[in-house]
């Protein structure tokens, strides 16, 4: 691939923004940290030049559920998600029977990055091994207690793909299964009503991350400070949806403040994202899209989100995050929660040259994926 340069952009160092240059072809082959108004290359005019987004939770848009979706469904999505700034992405499937997980991470093996797709970094199974206290808006029917020869099954079936499961720790068998499991992949707590003292058991049997953090799990108490402050004490990652609807905005703050750079943003968006008003499903049970939220019919439970992870982006921003930490958590702090820090999510030399171009308004200018502008 023939090698380009975008100048006059503000450059995403990581910590701040630096005015430079990119160099790249497929790949990230150097930042030039200086205006370059008047060399050859693109001139950005001064916008945000930051790595592409990566969603680690998200269910599907499109009126598409990606366990369900099917090869070509699969395309459609990853399509969509790259237009909409997110490069590499988890798809998550819900608590599922046994035949139907098989199928749904069978199917993500036939999952081919195109031209204008994001790239599918593995799957993340938010279940099947949560708490029946806290199913959310999961399938109670679909729940079962943890079982690691499962996912050593289902990551055999997928080809490698399993990357994070999410499991209630206070269930029967979750500490050996986490021992095992952790061994396979990331581990993530969610879905709980787990203790203090039992979330830090998990924590030190090889679990990493909190599944979106505030919701379907124990507040943080002065008494009882449950699996918020385990995972603080612990080091784990944080997800945080970050629509407005799930968590207030002052908790996002504090969450920023709390959790720093172990905070991810997540869109755990739904098949209703992308689409009017109306019912769509999530895992057999259905879910009816009213004015921005996603809700279980005739309840307030929220069941995920409706937006995409850019819109997260900002969302938080409006919040008072600062952009940088904002960029931070959408792209390198979710790398580093599946152990790819330095590899994705980052615009260091080497790293694949997956990347978005920003306004002042962080409206979305351009995405680029492998080097290809899309």
């Amino acid at each position: 691939m023939t090698m380009q340069k975008i100048k006059n952009a503000r450059l995403f160092t990581g910590e701040g923004f630096v005015p430079g240059t990119l160099v790249f072809d497929a790949g990230i082959r150097a930042l030039v940290p200086q205006r370059d108004a008047d060399g050859e290359g693109d001139d950005a005019g001064g916008a945000f030049l930051v790595p592409g987004l990566i969603d680690i939770h998200t269910h599907g848009a499109l009126g598409l559920d990606a366990w369900e979706a099917g090869r070509e469904g699969l395309r459609q999505l990853g399509a969509w998600y790259a237009s909409r700034g997110v490069t590499s992405w988890c798809p998550t499937a819900p608590a599922l029977p046994g035949e139907a997980l098989f199928r749904a991470v069978s199917s993500f093996r036939a999952y081919e990055r195109g031209p204008g797709m994001a790239r599918l970094l593995g799957i993340h199974l938010e279940g099947p091994f949560l708490s029946p206290e806290r199913p959310g808006s999961q399938n109670p029917a679909a729940l079962s207690l943890p079982d690691p020869a499962l996912i050593e099954a289902l990551q055999e079936a997928s080809g490698g793909l399993v990357r994070l499961v999410t499991l209630a720790p206070e269930l029967p068998g979750a500490m050996e299964a986490i021992g095992r499991i952790s061994r396979l992949c990331r581990v993530s707590l969610g879905h709980t009503g787990a203790s203090y003292e039992t979330a830090l058991s998990a924590f030190e049997a090889g679990a990493t991350q909190l599944t979106h953090l505030f919701n379907a799990m124990e507040g943080l108490r002065h008494r009882a400070p449950g699996p918020i402050a385990a995972g603080l004490e612990a080091g784990a990652f944080a997800e945080l949806i970050p629509d407005g609807f799930h968590v207030h905005p002052a908790m996002v703050r504090l969450a920023f403040r709390l959790f720093e750079d172990r905070i991810v943003l997540i869109s755990d968006s739904l098949s209703c994202t992308g689409m009017p008003d109306g019912t769509y499903a999530l895992g057999g049970l259905p879910v009816t899209l009213e004015g921005g939220r996603a809700l279980l019919p005739g309840t307030k439970t929220l069941a995920g989100s409706s937006i995409s992870l850019l819109e997260g982006v900002r969302r938080a921003v409006s919040f008072g995050i600062p952009l940088e930490r904002a960029v931070y958590a959408a792209t390198a702090a979710p790398a580093a929660a599946l152990g790819l820090a330095g590899r994705i999510g980052t615009l260091s030399p080497g790293a694949p040259a997956d990347f978005i171009l920003l306004g002042r308004d962080l409206e979305l200018m351009a995405v680029y994926a492998g080097g290809r502008k899309i």
